[in-house]
């Protein structure tokens, strides 16, 4: 066992998590959670994540959808937290061009019920060359399904609920390779279990008291997965630990 040292401060927290190969994912595409828990483990504060984001771990948390082709959003992450489109510095704009992505990045809203405000900024607001996409299933409520396709651009993934493998595949066929999930801790705990989560970057708030919430909640009959730490960053006393997925053959129990 080492002991985790305060070392020399990095110029750029994002230039480790920019440097990550994700140019072999393990299946359709890589995909990559982007969580922050407190110290007894919650993963928000009356409902909100933002509650619990320090400072430097809201800095990278925006940052961090540079390095996606399309972030994807459980539906009751987007109401609680008032999603709106992706906004990218101009520098971050121009890292994405060299490297072949789109200037933004759309959102994905992954929804059963379409129980969404259509008029909201995550949809209304989106400009058309990165226009927000809704996932769904094909047993949703026939008049919602039509007021999505009116608002986004919709993805059919599974009969009555949506399939996390079937999500990943429509969206890889659509040509995004890295996508980043935000949560909530329910979709992210069915990405886990369909052995979809290549990457887990955790920010570990120095907070205690929050909502009876993990940062995963596993479906019934789920394995145990296991991940590998590859790196550690601190900055003042916000911990930020990034996990990859180990081989299937070494990290299912």
């Amino acid at each position: 066992m080492e002991p985790l040292e305060r070392g020399t401060p990095i110029p750029d927290p994002l230039t480790p998590y920019l440097e990550v190969d994700r140019t072999q994912p393990r299946h359709e595409c890589w995909v990559t959670g982007h969580m922050v828990a407190g110290l007894d483990g919650t993963a928000a504060i009356h409902g909100r994540v933002g509650a619990l984001s320090t400072e430097p771990d809201q800095d990278l948390f925006r940052r961090m959808r540079q390095i996606a082709d399309v972030v994807m959003v459980g539906a009751q992450t987007i109401r609680r937290e008032g999603y709106a489109p992706m906004r990218l510095s101009e520098s971050a704009r121009a890292q994405r061009r060299t490297r072949g992505q789109s200037e933004m990045p759309p959102v994905a809203v992954v929804s059963r019920s379409l129980d969404l405000d259509w008029s909201s900024q995550v949809f209304a607001a989106a400009p058309e060359h990165a226009r927000t996409i809704v996932i769904t299933c094909a047993e949703a409520d026939p008049k919602r399904l039509a007021a999505a396709e009116q608002a986004a651009t919709v993805i059919i993934a599974g009969e009555e609920r949506v399939e996390p493998a079937a999500a990943l595949q429509a969206l890889a066929g659509l040509g995004y390779q890295v996508v980043l999930c935000e949560g909530g801790p329910r979709w992210l705990g069915e990405l886990v279990a369909a052995d979809r989560l290549d990457e887990l970057c955790l920010s570990i708030s120095p907070m205690m008291g929050g909502d009876a919430l993990p940062v995963s909640v596993a479906p019934p009959g789920a394995g145990i997965a296991q991940f590998s730490l590859k790196s550690t960053m601190v900055a003042d006393d916000t911990l930020f630990l990034r996990y990859e997925a180990k081989p299937a053959a070494e990290g299912r129990l």
